[in-house]
């Protein structure tokens, strides 16, 4: 037989106290004495009772869950955002519900429907590669009290608060360092240009080659996608043309370690003939045969910082005050065997 879940009137039965005491009992209301509350909350659990989050969340306004949309989960940069959210906001009693867009717009809209259909009290997102018109964000913004986050991929929408990592300074430091190790032809895989942090990236690597009187050559910025495929591509194109680099600023791990394969393929010594240094600081970056120099993101601290500006939305909010907040955290250069000359 199935157990049937009890409710707070089969309680209130059973213990002889009102249904007010019972439901005051369960949440902790301090008229109530602590040896009620006691008693209570052991009978809840001797009869099986379950408490109506739904009706909860109807009275109060608040449902404790936040939905978080990313790209794709099965990433470090992007699980350690998530598990830093959840670090800062699990304390807070709030749960989390994940998406992933798989760089999709349409999937994308879809998941905020589906999170704003549940009533979710905040949402955190970093947008798909194809997200260019941003109406459905807007919609939110003009129909909903719900704020959203931004983090890491941002578009500039007025009222939403981002959490970002400077990645012009990234990519300035990335490829400043290559410059200090003597690397005269430093190369760009630039990334998709759609994203905003590909851009900045880009324009790091071009004011440091400027700023240390390098000219920046047009032909020397390789734009790739962000896979291992696309390195090993990148690496067959320009080995088969006139014209090959002696460094390689990635602004993505996945495409440095295909470049890496590939000229580990063709027996092209790293980093005494080519350097390479990527971007985000994956964990396979330590763990390769030749460990790999990358910019470090601190995504963990990326998510804390996400869910302490959603919580400074909570509290604003309740006092009838809008915030927009715009946290821009330092990146970190970590140096290792595949950029640093013996």
């Amino acid at each position: 037989m199935t157990k049937k879940n009890a409710t707070i009137y089969d309680i209130s039965k059973k213990l002889n106290v009102s249904v007010a005491t019972v439901s005051r009992a369960l949440n902790n209301h301090p008229r109530i004495s602590q040896a009620t509350k006691e008693l209570v909350m052991k009978t809840a659990k001797e009869m099986n009772y379950k408490q109506n989050n739904l009706a909860k969340a109807l009275k109060s306004g608040e449902t404790k869950n936040v939905g978080i949309i990313v790209p794709y989960i099965n990433t470090n940069f992007f699980s350690s955002v998530i598990r830093g959210i959840e670090e800062e906001l699990s304390t807070h009693g709030y749960h989390v519900i994940i998406c992933q867009s798989h760089e999709d717009a349409v999937t994308e809209k879809k998941h905020l429907n589906t999170l704003l259909n549940a009533q979710v009290d905040g949402i955190f997102m970093s947008v798909a590669r194809t997200t260019v018109d941003t109406e459905h964000i807007q919609h939110i913004l003009d129909t909903s009290n719900t704020p959203i986050i931004f983090f890491d991929r941002k578009k500039d929408i007025s009222g939403i608060s981002t959490v970002t990592i400077d990645d012009y300074k990234g990519g300035y430091m990335a490829t400043e360092h290559l410059i200090k190790e003597g690397y005269k032809n430093i190369y760009h895989f630039a990334g998709d240009q759609n994203l905003e942090i590909y851009q900045n990236r880009l324009n790091g690597y071009k004011q440091a080659l400027a700023d240390h009187n390098f000219q920046v050559k047009e032909e020397n910025i390789i734009f790739t996608g962000s896979s291992i495929d696309a390195g090993i591509h990148a690496i067959k194109d320009l080995w088969n043309g006139k014209t090959s680099p002696d460094a390689i600023f990635s602004a993505s791990d996945s495409t440095a370690l295909g470049a890496c394969q590939e000229l580990k393929k063709r027996k092209i010594e790293i980093p005494d003939e080519v350097a390479v240094i990527g971007f985000s600081n994956e964990p396979f970056t330590q763990f390769m045969e030749l460990p790999m120099s990358s910019v470090d993101q601190t995504p963990v601290l990326m998510g804390n910082m996400a869910g302490q500006v959603f919580l400074d939305h909570i509290k604003d909010n309740s006092t009838g005050v809008s915030i927009e907040k715009k946290v821009v955290l330092a990146p970190k250069i970590i140096i290792r065997k595949s950029s640093k000359r013996k």
